[in-house]
């Protein structure tokens, strides 16, 4: 699979993140049947930033960490777009992972 394929494949996942939920790249990883890619995974959002159809600020690490918020304009836009939906980010972590965490479904 090429690495363009895979990204366009990790966009159409991160697309289906409803309002606000989040979900990891890891579990996208894992969605798409590379459990072992989530790194890749991370690649694709950082490179999906020119995209505005693509929610990157719902996809963080597996402790809910805003690991990714270098990659975005400003020094808070990741925690803002997430406050924005009704998200309470503290110390850079979202609180209630658990209720706020989207489980994407498995595509292969």
């Amino acid at each position: 699979m090429s690495e363009d394929n895979f990204f366009e494949r990790v966009y159409t996942m991160a697309r289906q993140i409803p309002y606000g939920k989040v979900t990891s790249y890891g579990a996208i990883a894992k969605a798409l049947g590379t459990g072992r890619s989530a790194r890749m995974v991370g690649w694709a959002m950082n490179a999906s930033h020119n995209m505005e159809d693509v929610p990157a600020h719902r996809v963080v690490n597996r402790k809910g960490l805003l690991t990714g918020k270098l990659h975005f304009d400003g020094i808070n836009l990741m925690q803002q777009l997430l406050e924005n939906e009704g998200i309470v980010v503290v110390d850079n972590q979202i609180m209630d992972f658990d209720k706020h965490f989207w489980q994407p479904e498995i595509q292969f």
